[in-house]
């Protein structure tokens, strides 16, 4: 409802578009540009909180003016939240928004979108090589070993690992890896790829694909055997069952507290992860805070996080304009719309920080596993290999934090059971 009592009726006079080149204004420098959007995007998230549709509309026209997808940083930065608002605003009249969304907008091609952030940035490659170091370490001396893979799908992960345990003192094991993922044609893909490099080693070697959701896995489906040393992964991918105690609270019209909310659905699949005794749990997640159901509070949050991310892009990129880049941010922003303009069962990117993380786990009778300094130096190596930037590690309680400057971006864990 709109915050005006004295007008009953919402003025739906919105600025829809946002112009690719708008008219900056000469007068300001780009720091005070900088601060004079975060102050207009703070108040338009305000107004969208509120309902007050007229002052949104306000704020979206003046930062039209100073917003560019082509500019610096901030400027990009600026134009996917206001873009995000003004959908979440649009979503109010749902036949106009879908309208408008029918009419042929660019399609985001994920596929390209993580191929270059992959490429292009240490974050996925560091999370790779921490995560190989403590498999390796969980798995030494095993004659069987059964690796869970929760949606990655990737075989610059799997790669690696193989090659590093068909090295080891007493010969190959054998392995069997499980792909639990949605996306049959990237399964494929890597079950190729992996058999492959198997049989290059002379490793007895299993590949199973589930093609499933997390939430519709279970224990059942992994057939995990006595014998087995086993593994799981997540890589960016345990986060999505945040979402579905939300799923259930909206078709039943519940109220919901995400203060002191439990997460059901993630506590009994964490319970079913432990009954099935694994030597060890890895774990990657975005280190950010967006799992409010405010959406102010979301809001800031992601105005922290993504400032972070498109600086690094500036970085990786320098200055200029490029169709990578354009691609990569256009993924972010699809990310942005779903934090800004998505509620219940629509918002997918719903992302909790490592301590909170930390406590769940603690709660369910998960010990946290040290990662080892070795893991960070060979860390720091990658990170030196892609020349120089703000890109770091810490460590936190037990944590790695992979890191732009001195924020932290994912941040990688483990756990075990015993």
């Amino acid at each position: 409802m709109s915050s005006s009592s004295s007008s009953p009726k919402h003025d739906v006079t919105l600025s829809l578009s946002l112009p690719s080149s708008p008219t900056i204004n000469d007068v300001l420098k780009p720091q005070e540009r900088g601060v004079k959007l975060i102050q207009l995007l703070l108040a338009c998230a305000n107004h969208a909180s509120s309902g007050n549709l007229h002052h949104a509309d306000v704020s979206l026209r003046q930062i039209s003016q100073l917003a560019s997808i082509t500019g610096d940083s901030m400027q990009r930065l600026a134009a996917r939240f206001a873009s995000a608002l003004a959908a979440r605003l649009v979503k109010r009249w749902p036949g106009l928004y879908k309208a408008l969304n029918n009419s042929g907008p660019v399609s985001c091609d994920l596929d390209r979108a993580r191929s270059i952030f992959t490429r292009a940035f240490p974050y996925t490659g560091l999370a790779y090589a921490i995560i190989n170091r403590a498999l390796i370490q969980a798995m030494s001396g095993q004659r069987a070993i059964h690796v869970v893979d929760l949606g990655s799908a990737n075989p610059k992960l799997w790669v690696p690992f193989i090659r590093a345990i068909a090295d080891g003192p007493d010969g190959p094991p054998h392995l069997k890896i499980t792909c639990v993922c949605r996306n049959k044609e990237a399964q494929e893909r890597l079950g190729l790829r992996l058999v492959k490099e198997a049989k290059s080693l002379n490793m007895p070697f299993e590949f199973n694909s589930i093609n499933v959701s997390l939430r519709e896995l279970t224990l059942d489906m992994l057939k995990v055997q006595s014998c087995e040393a086993l593994a799981f992964t997540s890589i960016l991918s345990l986060h999505a069952l945040l979402a579905e105690d939300d799923r259930i609270d909206t078709r039943f019209g519940l109220s919901k507290n995400n203060e002191v909310k439990e997460c059901k659905k993630m506590n009994e699949f964490l319970e079913m992860i432990k009954s099935s005794g694994p030597k060890t749990i890895l774990l990657v997640e975005q280190e950010s805070s967006n799992n409010s159901s405010r959406l102010v509070d979301r809001f800031v949050e992601g105005l922290h996080f993504y400032s972070a991310i498109f600086d690094s892009i500036d970085v990786a990129f320098g200055g200029f304009s490029c169709s990578d880049r354009l691609v990569l941010e256009e993924m972010f922003g699809k990310e942005i719309e779903n934090i800004v303009a998505g509620e219940g069962m629509e918002r997918e990117e719903r992302h909790e920080r490592y301590m909170k993380w930390a406590v769940r786990f603690g709660r369910l009778g998960f010990r946290p596993v040290r990662l080892w300094y070795e893991s960070m130096e060979e860390a720091q190596r990658i990170v030196d290999a892609y020349g120089p930037g703000g890109f770091k590690i810490t460590s936190q309680k037990g944590s790695l934090m992979i890191c732009w400057h001195d924020r932290p971006i994912y941040a990688v864990s483990a756990w075990t059971c015993f």
